[in-house]
């Protein structure tokens, strides 16, 4: 497919910094990284998902969006989708980069080590890491895709593959946007090419 917008979403234990130079390396996309960082309480993932929706619609996105997200931020693609279509913008993919599913289950903050110099992490408490991602109806109603670049998640590989959807493996680091931007926007282009 070809993509009006590419959307970087960072995960919410994370910045904007998670994607590093990725931006600048899909140079042939258009491309808007929402910042979400006033997602510090309660309801965690109605805030980040409020927020995003309004940062894709100041940055002008244009249809049709490739959602893209990393990490934590993979269970709250449902409701980012849902908020896109309620504003009348055509999600055309969802992709899955090294992230969580939706469905039941938690966070699982990053450990010292596994964070490249460069990326932001956040401090989120108990009550952060236990709240349940919220889920949208007739979802998913664009291709989706999974693009692992670690082996943090081969459970959502193995998932994303049970449920026939486009699969790449390219095993570099979690953080590969920062590690490697220039094969992961490859792997990225290609994969988002096959939806």
């Amino acid at each position: 497919m070809t993509p009006g917008t590419l959307v970087l979403l960072h995960s919410p234990l994370t910045t904007a910094s998670a994607w590093g130079s990725l931006p600048a390396a899909l140079g042939a996309y258009d491309v808007v990284v929402p910042e979400v960082t006033d997602d510090d309480r309660p309801p965690y993932a109605g805030r980040y998902v409020a927020r995003a929706a309004l940062e894709i619609t100041a940055a002008g996105a244009r249809p049709p969006l490739v959602l893209v997200a990393h990490g934590d931020a993979g269970p709250l693609l449902p409701p980012i989708g849902a908020a896109q279509r309620a504003a009348h913008r055509l999600v055309g993919g969802y992709v899955f980069l090294d992230a969580r599913l939706p469905g039941p289950g938690t966070s699982r903050p990053y450990r010292e080590e596994e964070v490249p110099v460069g990326v932001t992490v956040r401090q989120r408490g108990g009550d952060f890491l236990a709240e349940e991602p919220p889920m949208a109806q007739d979802w998913p109603d664009a291709p989706c895709g999974y693009l692992a670049t670690s082996d943090r998640y081969q459970d959502q590989v193995r998932q994303a593959r049970m449920r026939g959807w486009e699969v790449r493996e390219s095993l570099f680091s979690h953080f590969s946007a920062v590690i490697d931007p220039g094969a992961t926007a490859e792997a990225l282009t290609a994969l988002i090419s096959a939806l």
